[in-house]
Formats: structure tokens, C-alpha cells, sequence
């Protein structure tokens, strides 16, 4: 999971440098495209048996959803703060907390509610609604974490059969068509140099995708999700050293506020399973 947290920070970074001359929607196809990189020892070793699976329409309606995420967070870093986007990203954890709650009936108590909103309100503290201007890209942002929130659910459930190798395989295969089509409205033909950063980029989300399923297969969720919180600290720096961006106040507070309301419905999750608190 930390491995995860520092490649899709300087992923991200990335995307922002590549979109002053590429669209995102661009960037997002050939970053599935060269995402397939990260898998190839797979295909090497396992050969097409990767794809082997029983649950296809489950990947498949998980790649459609991310299709639309990746899309919509990828507009979002190429016109917004990389640190408020990222902030405001974080809120997919709670949106999944509150989906598990919903489609898995967990009896909820009022600390974990008052945690729930603590979030939420984390939220409103980066937006700050008629105090500051909104902006799109927050709008966008927090529909694709809410959309990342039900991949999350899917990946975990995916991760009880499928391995993180044939997770991967079919997020690209599925969503690298998915993308392409509004890709091709706007497309601009990459200079060589160009191609190098989305060789980049395409390597370190297929190794962010690959790290995340390993970490949802494996470890407990309450106990690695926790841990994506790093990535405002990381991002904070990369914005500061490549684009002279410094984050505001409300942004660490109001990521802040997120960051211990997910923290501590998780850990309390840990400790008290199946108990109503």
C-alpha cells in the first residue's frame, strides 16, 4: 500500500505535466495502454491463463466504472490544485464505508456515524460552498471517488477468486476501448517526448493498480486503507518542487478532518469486528 501511495503520486504529477500539451482523456488511453506493461511478467510466466476467470461481467462492469473515474480525475488534475484534488479524492475510502454499510446491512452506532460526518465535513471545509468558488474540478473529483468507492467494494470482493494479476489484466483490456472513444474527439498526435512521460505514466499506474489489489487480497481493509492517506503528504511536495503550488490552510485542515474520521472507523473496525458501536 505504500508502494502504491508513492507511484500514484508521481503519477498523477505526471499527468498534470503531460496535460499542458495533451488532453486528459488522451493521456488516460495510453496510460491503460502502457499499464499492460506491469502485468507482462504475467503473461510470461502464466501465459493467457491470467485471463482465465469465472466472473467476467464482474470485471467488466468494474472497468466500465472505472473508465468513467479515471476519465473524470484525470480532467480534474489537469485544470485544479493537485493537493486539494487529492484531498478531495480521499472522501472515496468514506463513500466506500458508507456503500459497505448499505449493501453489506452493518449495524451502525452513533460514534461511527459522528466519524462518517466528521469526513463529510472534512469535505465541505476543502470546498467551502459560498465562500469560495466551487470549481468543476471539485465537482468531477468527488464523483469519481464516489465511483472509485464502488470499485473498491468490487475489487475486495473480486480478490476472494480472482488474482491481482487477472484484476489488473482486465481493468486495461476493458477500459483502454471504453477510453479511447472520447479520446479520439481530442486527440493530438504525441511528440517522442510526450511518449516517454506516458510511458511513465502508463508503468506507474499499472504498478499502483497491481500494488492496490495485492494490498486489498492479502491485507485487511481497515488495516491498508488507512495508509493512502501518505499521499497528500507526497503530493504536497511534488506540487511544491515541480509547479510552485503550495496548499492552502482549509485544504490540510479539511484533509485532515477525512483523514482522522477514516482512520479511526477502520482501526475501530479492526479492533471491534462485528460489534455495534
Amino acid at each position: 500500500m505504500v508502494l502504491f501511495t508513492l507511484v500514484m503520486s508521481g503519477m498523477h504529477a505526471s499527468v498534470r505535466h503531460v496535460s499542458e500539451t495533451l488532453h486528459p482523456f488522451e493521456i488516460a488511453f495510453f496510460r491503460l495502454v502502457f499499464g499492460l506493461v506491469a502485468i507482462v511478467p504475467f503473461f510470461y510466466s502464466q501465459g493467457f491463463g491470467v485471463l482465465r476467470t469465472k466472473r467476467l461481467p464482474m470485471l467488466w462492469l468494474r472497468g466500465v466504472i472505472n473508465a468513467g473515474c479515471m476519465l473524470g480525475y484525470f480532467y480534474a488534475l489537469s485544470i485544479g490544485p493537485l493537493a486539494r484534488i487529492t484531498a478531495l479524492g480521499f472522501t472515496a475510502t468514506l463513500f466506500a464505508i458508507v456503500l459497505a454499510i448499505f449493501i453489506f446491512g452493518e449495524k451502525v452506532g452513533l460514534k461511527r456515524w459522528s466519524a462518517i460526518f466528521l469526513g463529510f465535513a472534512g469535505t465541505i471545509v476543502i470546498v467551502r460552498p459560498g465562500f469560495a468558488d466551487i470549481g468543476i474540478e471539485s465537482i468531477v473529483t468527488l464523483g469519481a471517488a464516489f465511483g472509485w468507492a464502488v470499485c473498491i467494494i468490487i475489487i475486495k470482493d473480486l480478490g476472494k477468486t480472482e488474482s491481482a494479476a487477472t484484476i489488473t489484466a482486465y481493468m486495461s483490456l476493458t477500459m483502454a476501448p471504453i477510453v479511447l472513444i472520447p479520446a479520439l474527439f481530442v486527440w493530438t498526435t504525441p511528440t517522442l517526448f510526450d511518449f516517454a512521460w506516458l510511458i511513465v505514466i502508463g508503468i506507474l499506474g499499472g504498478l499502483g493498480q497491481l500494488s492496490m489489489a495485492n494490498a486489498l487480497k492479502y491485507g485487511e481493509a481497515q488495516v491498508v486503507l488507512p495508509i493512502e492517506f501518505s499521499r497528500l503528504i507526497w503530493i504536497a511536495v511534488i506540487a511544491f518542487i515541480a509547479f510552485d503550488e503550495i496548499p492552502g490552510l482549509f485544504v490540510w485542515i479539511g484533509g485532515g478532518m477525512i483523514m482522522a474520521a477514516t482512520t479511526y472507523i477502520t482501526l475501530r473496525e479492526s479492533r471491534l469486528k462485528n460489534v455495534v458501536y
